[in-house]
């Protein structure tokens, strides 16, 4: 944490009761001790003799012997484990225990010890090692055929090793008959897995193997053998999941060979369609010539959310503005009236010269404290609507959640930077919660700097989203306004960048290696501190929020230079610049929610609209009032800022 130590957080958490400050201290001076005995555990260094007494008492004490019993998992002694998980029956740290305890025992083949010790568990392996359990005690009786029998069912997609000697078992003693078999290659072709169809079909008659295999080949590449499959509906399927998936690499081949296969093994109109439906995606996710045709290709039974969802924005791409109206009207009724399509529903009904019907929708949309929603405020010059939940809890309540083991674990092993272990016991906690002790349990997060909690564990409840205060964090406020000042950004922008890439964790990190609070990469990093004349300290000073900020922002700044305009640079930070090069020529001059809508990629295009709304959110935060979307988009910042209002029908009915 920054500033506050855990002590002051709980403190203030538990209404300055003085048994619940003590424990806050004494885990504050107690840190450094638990960090060095968890190393050492991991390193097989630890000797309890080495530190104080009381550290058995700590509360992380069950995960030093968790660390240290982790690293000489294949040698420990039965009894050992058996004496841990009886002491930490119930905790977290007993069930991180028997995920690696039972895997060794399947290793040993140590089969009593394993069922001794056996919970119920959803990991498929782990299901596959206990019925090997049984089996090798004589117990594959007919409840172990049914067990056996419900995983090779469960999916199309690969088991785990562990599974093949079921599998092989079940098969010897006739728990594989033709028809399971072939309900495992039926879900297989669904998943697009032949290697798993041919796997199940080997125990199949020979005739039947040989088809199931030649089905496995359409898959792979697409044979005029099939012309002559037998005339039978998993016939036709196969054929409809192996033109699918050509589909999606050459949208052209499939739509020209459909036709020969749909003659020759009567394919249906909603099979058809299918592949219809893969080409005419793969077609206008790019915005392909063919696009329009094939989406007009595809029978309307076999049209989803998302594809009409392409046809809408194709026709939109090419500034087809009665097709792209069209399109929405085609929608599902509970699609269409989502603040994004009422919004280009206005738009469009605008664009069409329906004034009316434009300023009816927007009124509509406007309700929405979404992107679109304040898109369609400001196209009415309206106030934004957001209706925050503040709830009012007591001290006494909230001290109780954080005095809770699990929490208190939880927040400790956040501390130590160790965000696995500290998910597990979080969730161990907020299993026995109810609605108003998992959001006082996020309270509790926030004031310890665990400020994603309110993402992952808030919206079970709709009026959870009225949560924006626990929602959308605001830390570092005092750097974020510096370094904005700096760059001529608005502080708000910052917020929702820090919001939308790290959720305000100073040490996050991500696949492509990007760190911090602005999720910025290493090469960025020294770009820009060059660009600035400053000293570069290496890739670990990202994880420094003081310097992640000042460079993230600075970072802004100068996508914003380069791209003219906020939401074209908004899009370059998360895509990067050839994509949004590609989509600024592809369609020159849009306007901006136009061309937001455009983008081909899902993962930006919703990044944009995202860090956009979020700024409102943050500018509602920092000033009480907000810069309109419609002039952040464009970077006019001194545009007079939007007051915010709750409307009486929003609010929910008690």
């Amino acid at each position: 944490m920054t500033k506050a130590s855990f002590a002051i957080v709980l403190a203030a958490a538990c209404g300055l009761l003085p048994a619940c400050a003590a424990q806050a201290q004494n885990l504050d001076a107690q840190r450094p001790q638990i960090q060095a005995a968890l190393q050492a555990a991991e390193s097989g260094r630890f000797d309890a003799s080495q530190y104080s007494p009381g550290l058995t008492a700590h509360p992380l004490y069950g995960w030093v012997e968790f660390a240290a019993l982790k690293r000489d998992i294949d040698t420990l002694s039965t009894a050992q484990a058996q004496s841990f998980l009886k002491r930490y029956d119930g905790q977290a740290v007993a069930d991180a225990f028997r995920g690696v305890w039972l895997p060794a025992l399947s290793r040993r083949q140590d089969w009593p010890t394993l069922r001794a010790v056996w919970k119920p568990t959803s990991n498929v392996g782990l299901q596959c090692a206990e019925l090997n359990a049984r089996q090798a005690l004589g117990k594959a009786d007919a409840q172990w055929t049914l067990d056996a029998q419900k995983i090779w069912t469960s999916t199309g997609k690969s088991l785990p090793d562990s599974c093949d000697p079921v599998f092989a078992l079940l098969g010897v003693n006739g728990g594989l008959p033709p028809v399971l078999r072939w309900e495992r290659i039926d879900k297989a072709a669904a998943e697009q897995q032949p290697a798993v169809m041919r796997s199940a079909a080997r125990g199949l008659p020979a005739a039947d193997a040989a088809l199931a295999n030649d089905y496995a080949a359409f898959l792979d590449s697409v044979h005029a053998r099939a012309l002559g499959w037998p005339k039978t509906e998993r016939s036709r399927k196969m054929a409809m999941y192996g033109l699918m998936r050509l589909a999606k690499s050459s949208p052209a081949s499939a739509e020209v060979q459909l036709p020969q296969y749909a003659a020759a093994l009567g394919m249906n109109e909603s099979e058809r369609g299918k592949v219809l439906y893969e080409a005419a995606l793969w077609t206008v996710a790019s915005y392909e010539p063919d696009s329009a045709r094939r989406l007009n290709a595809v029978p309307e039974a076999a049209y989803d959310e998302k594809l009409h969802e392409w046809r809408v924005r194709e026709a939109m791409a090419r500034g087809d503005w009665r097709a792209a109206l069209a399109a929405i009207r085609k929608m599902p009724k509970a699609q269409r009236e989502d603040s994004r399509w009422r919004y280009f529903e206005a738009r469009l009904a605008e664009k069409n010269g329906d004034n009316a019907e434009a300023q009816r929708l927007f009124r509509e949309a406007a309700k929405s404290a979404t992107f679109h929603g304040f898109l369609a405020a400001d196209r009415i010059d309206q106030g934004y609507a957001l209706c925050a939940w503040i709830p009012n809890d007591g001290a006494q309540a909230r001290a109780v959640i954080a005095k809770d083991p699990a929490i208190v674990r939880a927040m400790e092993l956040w501390k130590l930077e160790r965000p696995g272990w500290a998910t597990s016991e979080w969730n161990s906690a907020l299993a026995r919660f109810d609605d108003t002790q998992r959001r006082l349990a996020v309270e509790v997060a926030r004031d310890n700097g665990w400020f994603d909690r309110a993402v992952f564990s808030l919206g079970k409840n709709p009026e959870e989203q009225r949560l924006y205060e626990l929602r959308f964090p605001l830390h570092h406020g005092e750097t974020i306004k510096r370094e904005a000042a700096r760059n001529a950004i608005d502080p708000a922008w910052v917020a929702a960048e820090i919001r939308a890439e790290s959720v305000f964790n100073p040490k996050a990190r991500s696949g492509a290696n990007a760190m911090g609070l602005m999720q910025v990469l290493p090469s960025t990093g020294a770009a820009t501190a060059r660009s600035l004349g400053l000293p570069w300290g290496g890739a670990n000073s990202l994880y420094d929020s003081d310097t992640n900020i000042m460079l993230g922002t600075a970072y802004l700044r100068q996508m914003e230079n380069k791209y003219g305009t906020p939401y074209v640079a908004i899009a370059a930070y998360n895509a990067g610049p050839a994509p949004t090069a590609r989509w600024q020529s592809q369609r020159p001059n849009y306007d901006p929610d136009f061309w937001i809508e455009t983008i081909s990629y899902k993962e930006t295009r919703e990044y944009v609209a995202r860090v956009l709304a979020f700024s409102v959110i943050y500018d509602w935060r920092l000033n009480g009032k907000a810069l309109p979307v419609t002039d952040r988009m464009l970077g006019r910042v001194d545009a007079k800022r939007k007051s915010f209002s709750c409307p009486t029908a929003q609010l929910p009915k008690s």
